[in-house]
């Protein structure tokens, strides 16, 4: 069994410093008919039209404190162009997982799809399916600049795979598994992973409850920083962070 080289126990973790929405609704009663081009523009939030667009960019320069004004415009206008991919059924108010998927895997190298998930479900605060512009702002501005704090509480979330607080056995094991690339030899490969569990437990479980809450999954973090990431890579990696930035900042939109 070989181990992922960005899962929590490789050979270089110590070494190394960097490291889909609903259908839409049937037609038939109920759904209003389609309206011509015109009128569905004027239906569009408030937030895409000239003078909606510089309220919301100001508002989120207040907001997504890690970016300039010229910065949050740039991801509203990327923003924009996410929109026109997305389904009709979000009228202009946002896109979808498949989308999203699609624009962090492009961009960031994702490739995880237990990982996307989360972090669509992450960025997804109202958790309407659907990625509005404020989520899109305020969640890049940590996955790209935010603090270690805002970083840890990013990333435990991710691993938190029911929302009670604390990190399970359980789901380490869910999230670990996608980390682990199986020869054919091996016969058990679960096994390989519950190891995996049992190390980060021994690790990382500081009251020694089976189980993380946020404030082992601190210690843990501030004793060392690449255990960040221990189940799973839910963050770009330096390189592509630098490429989108450099590519998305590059011009400011007129």
């Amino acid at each position: 069994m070989r181990v992922n080289t960005r899962s929590l126990f490789c050979p270089c973790v110590c070494l190394c410093p960097t490291r889909p929405c609903g259908p839409a609704a049937p037609p038939g009663r109920g759904r209003p008919p389609a309206l011509p081009r015109q009128r569905r523009q004027e239906r569009l939030p408030a937030a895409m039209s000239r003078k909606g667009r510089k309220l919301v960019v100001d508002s989120l320069t207040r907001s997504a404190k890690h970016f300039t004004k010229s910065e949050v415009e740039c991801l509203v206008k990327l923003f924009d162009t996410l929109v026109a991919k997305a389904s009709s059924q979000f009228a202009g108010a946002g896109f979808d997982r498949t989308v999203f998927r699609d624009t962090l895997y492009n961009a960031f190298g994702m490739t995880d799809d237990a990982v996307l998930d989360r972090v669509f479900s992450t960025f997804d605060k109202d958790n309407t399916g659907c990625i509005t512009v404020e989520e899109w702002v305020e969640g890049l501005a940590v996955l790209l600049r935010g603090t270690l704090e805002e970083k840890m509480k990013y990333c435990f979330a991710i691993y938190d795979l029911n929302g009670d607080g604390y990190i399970s056995k359980e789901e380490m094991f869910q999230m670990l598994k996608h980390s682990l690339l199986i020869q054919p030899a091996d016969e058990e490969p679960d096994e390989g992973v519950k190891d995996l569990v049992e190390i980060a437990l021994k690790k990382m479980d500081y009251d020694h409850d089976g189980k993380l809450s946020f404030t082992d999954f601190e210690k843990a973090v501030r004793d060392e920083n690449l255990l960040l990431e221990a189940f799973g890579p839910c963050l770009p990696d330096i390189k592509s962070s630098m490429s989108f930035e450099q590519k998305i900042f590059r011009e400011t939109p007129k």
